[in-house]
């Protein structure tokens, strides 16, 4: 064994996500402490604290400006706090320089070099480092291998594709095989199809070489189909952390809700505490909502529920319904939406998946939907 390259046996299949346990019982890889970062008197990170697993697909989830990639260049060394801890394998590196941290990180422009072929862009890093040329050979035709560009060494960038780019760019960030791979929108700048193409390409590379992955997007179908878990980011701060699953059906904030998914928002009061959730008020409308959060009586709050969610009106024992008028009907291929006005006075949208039912259906009719108490979430404001 003692022959063996380490770096062959990091990128051996290791904590892939099939065999994975909970984030939350893993060691923790990154630790953000109460991390601030003031420009002048603009606050970018407001006391951020968040603990990312060994292993783990992590995504920074927001909207532009709200402050995720500014931590993202935090965790990096590319910006300095202004106050908390960032630790790395339980290493304080809040200060130290990025070319001392055990981290990578994949821009979103890449910075490939033009002048270079395949295999200089990727071993760039490892002469930087001083690695022995023997090393640097099998690294580099490891990395490759491992991001399916076997034969592509001697290629310019220009004589690349959009997607190949994309896998030299992970090729280099990978061979100097970082504990935290920081990947910063790297595939904003993509069409669509290459796009989900390269998310099962990242998807697989993790699988594979099991590092921790910090991801920046405000693509939530980016977030939502690679993540292990998400933070929710909006103005310098976290909104809500949990696995895709629980972040889609139980938001805890309006902003959550609304960013992520399509979303019926009513404003209410809540009246009455029920097993698992609220009793909730919303003008003449009253909605049985599930919550894990702790609301008392009389306090306001948004009732969330998802367009999907809504039906058309059965007659189902325990359902929600509603009469609506339709004032919009708009063909989506695998479902059909009706945006209508209920009694209330407030608005809602169904996705029916029943597209045959819901053709038939035309603005100014007068219809019933309904929705399962279980469909509703009451989130704060």
């Amino acid at each position: 064994m003692d022959n063996v390259n380490p770096f062959t046996l990091t990128l051996s299949p290791t904590t892939g996500k099939g065999n994975k346990s909970r984030a939350g019982e893993r060691p923790p890889a990154v630790e953000i402490r109460a991390v601030s970062k003031k420009y002048g008197r603009v606050n970018a990170l407001d006391r951020v604290s968040l603990s990312i697993g060994a292993g783990e697909f992590f995504s920074l989830l927001g909207p532009s400006g709200c402050g995720k990639t500014t931590l993202l260049r935090i965790i990096g060394g590319f910006e300095d706090l202004t106050s908390g801890e960032v630790l790395i394998d339980g290493e304080d590196c809040g200060f130290l320089p990025p070319y001392v941290r055990k981290t990578n990180m994949i821009f979103q422009h890449l910075a490939l070099f033009p002048h270079m072929n395949v295999f200089e862009n990727v071993a760039f890093g490892l002469r930087r480092k001083g690695v022995p040329r023997s090393q640097i050979i099998e690294r580099v035709q490891s990395g490759l291998a491992l991001v399916r560009l076997n034969g592509f060494e001697r290629r310019m960038i220009d004589q690349l594709s959009g997607g190949q780019k994309q896998r030299v760019a992970m090729a280099r960030a990978i061979v100097n095989d970082p504990a935290v791979l920081l990947l910063d929108e790297p595939l904003g700048s993509l069409d669509l199809q290459l796009r989900l193409q390269m998310q099962e390409e990242l998807r697989r590379l993790h699988r594979s070489i099991g590092n921790t992955f910090i991801y920046v997007t405000h693509d939530q179908g980016e977030a939502m189909t690679m993540s292990d878990r998400i933070g929710v980011m909006n103005e310098g701060r976290i909104q809500q952390v949990g696995t895709p699953v629980e972040i889609y059906e139980k938001p805890r904030t309006r902003f959550v809700a609304s960013f992520i998914g399509h979303t019926n928002l009513w404003e209410g009061e809540i009246i009455e505490k029920t097993p698992g959730g609220y009793l909730v008020s919303c003008r003449k409308v009253e909605v049985r909502c599930i919550s894990d959060e702790s609301f008392e009586v009389g306090q306001r709050v948004t009732v969330a529920i998802r367009y999907e969610k809504i039906g058309l009106a059965k007659g189902t024992a325990g359902e929600c319904t509603v009469p609506a008028a339709v004032t919009e009907r708009t063909y989506l291929g695998s479902a059909v939406r009706i945006e209508t006005r209920v009694v209330n006075g407030n608005t809602l949208t169904a996705d029916l998946a029943d597209t045959a039912r819901g053709q038939h259906i035309q603005p100014g009719d007068q219809i019933e939907l309904e929705f399962l108490p279980s469909a509703a979430v009451a989130v704060a404001d």
